[in-house]
């Protein structure tokens, strides 16, 4: 198989709330919009992937599929994300293969890990 591209599809409950959230919350960029006015998509740049948001649903999140994306500062985000009242599962802690983690949730109770990878950390090593 040859994926030439991916995106994580969520249906969010209420669609408005989570483009609110992802958008000005969160600050990801939009990609790009479709579908009707009155109740359009859109997907977001997320690093090397895509998140879209289209349609709607009323059952719950998947546990079992967070989203991870990762940031550059994640004390910085942290204290960012708390101010603007978003719900955080548990506080940014250096786990023990050594990334950054902090666990927050979307409107509708998505689980988002937020990722800082430190500069001494095997990921960022020249393995050449």
């Amino acid at each position: 198989m040859e994926v030439l591209s991916s995106r994580v599809l969520l249906r969010p409950r209420d669609p408005a709330r989570s483009r609110r959230f992802y958008a000005d919350t969160l600050g990801l960029a939009v990609y790009r919009e479709f579908g009707p006015p009155e109740q359009p998509g859109v997907v977001f740049f997320l690093g090397h992937g895509f998140l879209e948001l289209s349609g709607r649903s009323d059952d719950g999140p998947a546990a079992a599929v967070p989203l991870w994306l990762q940031v550059r500062d994640v004390a910085a985000e942290e204290e960012r994300l708390t101010k603007a009242g978003v719900t955080v599962l548990r506080e940014a802690r250096t786990e023990p293969w050594g990334l950054v983690e902090l666990w927050i949730t979307d409107p509708d109770g998505h689980r988002i890990v937020l990722v800082q990878i430190p500069d001494d950390h095997p990921l960022r090593r020249d393995t050449r």
